[in-house]
């Protein structure tokens, strides 16, 4: 039999990669894993974690606002960019300090440093130049943002990566997108009172979301101040004379702000990587091909997470690597579950959202019970905030079972983890008809709306 350096080799220390390293490593296999950059991956250093810190932080202005409605006065308040990336840095120094330690405590080698595939079970550390062997490998390395390097002025842009090092908040900001990535960070910055713009090419923002969710959080945001124009694109970016950027869309729109942010979508981290040299198969996009069970068409040769652009989501790499752990070492073949999983927007207000949306059950079920509420939030009543809180459940007509449960509002995206047990199990509309409401809290809506809002046939509102 021959002897591998290492029973499993992991290239990438995101989320995904350091599960399935530390439970490898915890079973008794010898595990090395690399990452070239820092561990926790896009959603600990510059992704989700820190941008919900910031989405935070964002809030407290509407926070403050509101508590005089209550019956507090809120005193002389100010607030510090750079004390909010000081505090950001230590918490995110923190957490991968954890993703560290998981690994060291289980057994596994730490590697920073670049690794890319040599050759058949081989794996070359650019650090030194050095070649191990291993059995398996699994590929792991994550995406990154899009540059479009094609669009005139796209260096003199940032994207969500340099959005959380900014060395001062801008005055005004420019983002091109309509993504969750753009709409949250469009939500961030007007928030902190930046002047701020999103251009989407789109007909409305949050493509893939359910309609009613993206016309209203666009009709909230633009309530905030916002400017939020669809149909268009930026497609040119140049320095103004007097050192800002000069941006310029399609339809003749012209910007002058602080910072242009491209929000345009990710790619897959697998460029240079040596995937070709053993003749891994990507696809058009540059992701890695994989089978139901994370497997590529090199036998030895594993990937998962956002460099299959499957679902690029982190509880999703972490849930692939425990599947990639029961099938190769525990001998009990799992396949990802990729349906009905739950995901918020943390905009403001933000959305969570599980199952179907209205057009696509409407293509996938002959007839569908619409039921949704449009309300003001208890919370507004005293503050005199002008905000609605929408809730929306899509059923098939033919067996009653919730196929979609969609929200926008406060806390929507922890209503969502809820509510995304109950359409996981099968639950039908006559399940929630028979739970009782926590009263009074927003969702108590869910379990009350007996009966349709509308009906689609064939496709067609009735």
């Amino acid at each position: 039999m021959t002897r591998y350096d290492f029973d499993l080799f992991v290239i990438g220390g995101g989320s995904g990669g350091v599960r399935a390293a530390r439970l490898a490593a915890a079973m008794g296999k010898r595990v090395a894993i690399a990452e070239e950059y820092r561990f926790g991956g896009t959603c600990v250093i510059r992704g989700c974690v820190p941008k919900k810190l910031f989405v935070y932080a964002s809030q407290f202005p509407e926070h403050f606002e509101d508590a005089a409605g209550y019956g507090w006065t809120v005193g002389e308040r100010s607030f510090s960019w750079l004390a909010l990336i000081a505090a950001k840095d230590r918490e995110i120094d923190r957490l991968e300090g954890l993703y560290r330690k998981g690994l060291e405590t289980n057994g596994a080698e730490i590697l920073e440093t670049r690794a890319e595939i040599a050759g058949d079970h081989r794996v070359r550390l650019l650090s030194s130049g050095q070649e191990v062997t291993a059995e398996k490998i699994l590929v792991a390395v994550g995406g990154h943002p899009n540059p479009h390097p094609e669009m005139p002025g796209s260096e003199l842009c940032i994207s969500s990566n340099e959005a959380f090092h900014l060395e001062e908040l801008p005055k005004s900001i420019a983002i091109t997108g309509g993504g969750y990535i753009a709409v949250e960070f469009a939500n961030i910055f007007a928030g902190l009172g930046v002047e701020t713009t999103l251009v989407y090419r789109g007909e409305e923002i949050l493509r893939g979301f359910d309609m009613d969710m993206r016309v209203n959080l666009r009709e909230a945001m633009e309530k905030k101040g916002i400017q939020v124009i669809c149909r268009d694109t930026i497609v040119e970016v140049a320095q103004a004379a007097d050192g800002r950027l000069k941006a310029q869309t399609h339809n003749g729109h012209v910007f002058n702000v602080d910072k242009v942010m491209m929000a345009l979508g990710r790619q897959p981290n697998t460029k240079g990587l040596g995937l070709e040299s053993v003749g891994v198969e990507l696809d058009a996009k540059g992701a890695i091909r994989v089978d139901d069970y994370s497997r590529t068409n090199v036998d030895y040769i594993w990937a998962l997470g956002d460099v299959t652009d499957r679902v690029q989501l982190t509880p999703v790499a972490i849930h692939e690597a425990m599947c990639f752990i029961e099938t190769e070492y525990k001998d009990n073949p799992t396949k990802p579950d990729h349906d009905l999983i739950a995901t918020a927007v943390f905009s403001q207000p933000e959305i969570g959202t599980v199952g179907l949306p209205e057009h696509v059950a409407a293509e996938r079920y002959e007839e569908l019970e619409v039921y949704l509420a449009k309300f003001r939030p208890m919370k507004a009543t005293l503050s005199g905030r002008d905000e609605r809180t929408v809730m929306k459940l899509i059923v098939n007509a033919a067996d009653r079972k919730v196929v979609g449960a969609h929200i926008l509002g406060h806390e929507a995206g922890e209503m969502a983890q809820l509510i995304g047990i109950a359409l996981k199990g099968g639950c039908t509309k006559d399940d929630f008809d028979r739970t009782m409401a926590v009263h009074p809290t927003a969702s108590e809506e869910l379990v009350t709306m007996y009966q349709p809002s509308y009906r689609v046939k064939n496709g067609e509102r009735v």
